[in-house]
């Protein structure tokens, strides 16, 4: 199979469910209005409400949600072959991921911009909204772990890449004051100093790694985990435009931009793909994914098809700054698919390698000698590149080996092939960092609103020493599990945490559809729902007896612990939406012209 045959048929399903599908729920059952005020004016405070221009905004949302999910998820997932991935992302992202993400935002822009869990509460009822308040920390923490987790492992010992992704937190504020201070309202401007600046540090990096200076950014793993925690707190608290809005913008464009290079590359050299379409572990046994290709290719692909994650941006940061209804459309559904089609490049990046170069990278040395496989390019790969590329687990290097090897095929670029590898690398730490600081902000928010209860003061998003105590709880405890776990803990983990959050979604959001318009269109959320439902309740299942258990030790124990408590809260959850859609379907019906006004509930939030 050739690589630009799958590039090719991603582009146009993504292109006809853009233009039809996403069309059809706009016009049948969310019904915009383009001139209802948003949250973004009436709450207007220029520090979490700010109306913000629909392509900055587009830039933070993606770049918020696109973390380590579709890059290292879909490479993962190549260990069933070529096949299964691809069309789990394409059926996915656009049946269940682009429409779990749009009903949500919308759902929050019309709530406010309230959170997930508060929407829960009003939709659905108080014993939902603190199941899925308790639900969204507790996956919300193990989300960030998990992604912090891919960066860890790509940037130790790495002075190089560690160089190249520090200099992008004083570019981004920088670009922050330039857009909001020095020049408002100048965003071309700032747009090309930022992206020049952060090229700029790939080139310097190299030189900094071979000089006096490069211990200065070399770090062990359990260095950078305490770094990126204390990076997640000092994002959590800054004002969005000075470091969370710039620095997501400037990295959706170097996101954006090395996937159309990569695009442009696969149609340059138009690569054979050396993985099989289906692989001998697509029954188990895999040395990478313990389990058969279903459940796990869903759990494991996340956030290439559909993400929990997502939801928590879409009553986050991005309904606070969203300035028409108009462009939800854009942020949902289209992010979502752009996400999407990063993870079909990711995917192809990881199957242009031999099966021995892509094991050897992702397993450790002595698991790899047991699968009796031979590398091939991978030794002259590390001698170009300056390290050492064998048992680099997490699916971020044979990425970014991967993406290097397509672009220095092309004629006249291969002696560039270190910088391309460290390009690669920076690409993916800018998606995954974008997640953590953007998802730790969330958490704040959630861990603000739940001790608002106990102490009103916590409520409130302005009141300093919350801000404070809350951003050190969430970044404590996603820290704390990043320091005692690793990627085969971890992930999984993520996986099945990131897919039940996405089930949860989806059930409020069916619920946000029937009791505004006809039971019939709830449908584009309820089937995702029990798909999502029955598969990630069964990979935890597997998880716990096929993963956890075995492993006889403290962090295993800890793991089926989470898992079961994630599971319960995911059925208490499931168990009061039900009974709720059995109420609405013997209720009557709502008048024409109703659809989409916000119940009682939501009125009162609105005021």
């Amino acid at each position: 199979m050739n690589a630009l045959t799958l590039l090719v048929i991603a582009l146009l399903v993504y292109a006809l469910a853009y233009r039809y599908y996403a069309a059809f729920i706009i016009a049948k059952v969310l019904v915009f209005d383009k001139n209802r005020p948003t949250p973004a004016h009436t709450l207007k405070n220029d520090y979490d409400y700010k109306p913000t221009n629909k392509w900055v905004l587009f830039g933070h949302h993606f770049a918020a949600i696109a973390g380590a999910g579709p890059l290292v998820g879909p490479v993962l997932a190549a260990q069933f072959g070529y096949m299964p991935g691809f069309l789990w992302i394409l059926i996915g992202s656009v049946l269940a991921g682009g429409v779990h993400d749009m009903v949500i935002l919308f759902a929050s822009v019309r709530y406010n911009g309230l959170s997930l869990t508060e929407i829960a509460r009003k939709e659905v009822g108080r014993v939902t909204g603190g199941a899925t308040g308790t639900a969204v920390l507790f996956i919300i923490i193990t989300a960030i772990a998990g992604l912090s987790m891919v960066v860890v492992n790509a940037l130790a010992e790495s002075a190089w890449g560690t160089f190249s992704i520090a200099m992008t937190i004083p570019i981004a504020i920088f670009v922050g004051l330039y857009m909001d201070r020095l020049r408002p309202g100048k965003i071309t401007e700032a747009t090309v100093i930022g992206v020049t600046l952060m090229l700029l540090s790939i080139v310097l990096g190299e030189p900094v790694s071979r000089s006096s200076y490069a211990h200065f950014f070399l770090f062990s793993k359990p260095g950078l985990s305490i770094i990126l925690a204390c990076y997640g707190m000092l994002a959590s608290i800054l004002p969005v435009w000075m470091l969370l809005t710039p620095r997501d913008y400037l990295s959706s464009y170097m996101k954006i931009g090395t996937v159309g290079l990569l695009a442009l590359g696969i149609l340059w050299v138009r690569p054979d793909l050396s993985a099989p379409a289906y692989s001998a572990f697509i029954h188990g046994g895999g040395p990478i994914i313990p389990g058969s290709v279903w459940p796990y290719v869903c759990i494991t692909v996340a956030c290439g098809a559909i993400s929990g994650f997502h939801s928590l941006i879409s009553s986050g940061t991005t309904p606070k700054m969203i300035s028409s209804e108009a462009d939800i459309r854009l942020m949902g559904f289209g992010a979502m698919l752009t996400e999407g089609f990063v993870a079909v490049m990711a995917l192809i990046a990881a199957t242009v390698l031999l099966p021995g170069d892509y094991f050897a990278i992702n397993v450790s040395p002595a698991v790899f000698a047991k699968l009796h496989m031979a590398v091939s390019e991978l030794p002259a790969m590390s001698l170009a590149v300056g390290e050492h590329l064998e048992g680099r687990a997490g699916g971020a290097v044979s990425l970014a080996v991967g993406m290097a090897h397509i672009f220095a095929s092309i004629p006249g670029l291969k002696a560039l092939l270190s910088y391309w590898y460290h390009f690669a690398i920076m690409f993916e730490a800018l998606f995954i960092l974008t997640t953590i600081d953007a998802g730790t902000r969330v958490a704040r928010y959630l861990t603000q609103e739940a001790l608002g209860g106990l102490y009103k003061p916590f409520g409130k998003t302005d009141w300093w020493p919350g801000v404070f105590l809350t951003s050190a709880l969430v970044c404590g405890a996603w820290g704390g599990m990043l320091l005692a776990g690793n990627i085969s803990t971890i992930w999984p983990m993520f996986g099945v945490a990131n897919q039940l959050l996405s089930a949860i979604a989806l059930a409020i959001g069916t619920t946000f559809i029937m009791k505004r318009t006809r039971a019939v269109y709830a449908l584009v959320t309820f089937v995702p729902f029990v798909f999502m439902f029955v598969t990630t309740v069964t990979a935890g299942w597997l998880n716990i007896f096929g993963n956890y258990l075995p492993r006889h030790d403290f962090q295993g124990y800890l793991n089926v612990a989470l898992t079961v408590v994630m599971v319960s809260l995911a059925f208490i959850i499931a168990g009061t939406s039900t009974n709720m859609w059995l109420k609405l379907l013997g209720a009557k019906k709502p008048a024409p012209g109703t659809q989409m006004e916000l119940s009682p509930a939501g009125a009162e939030a609105e005021n």
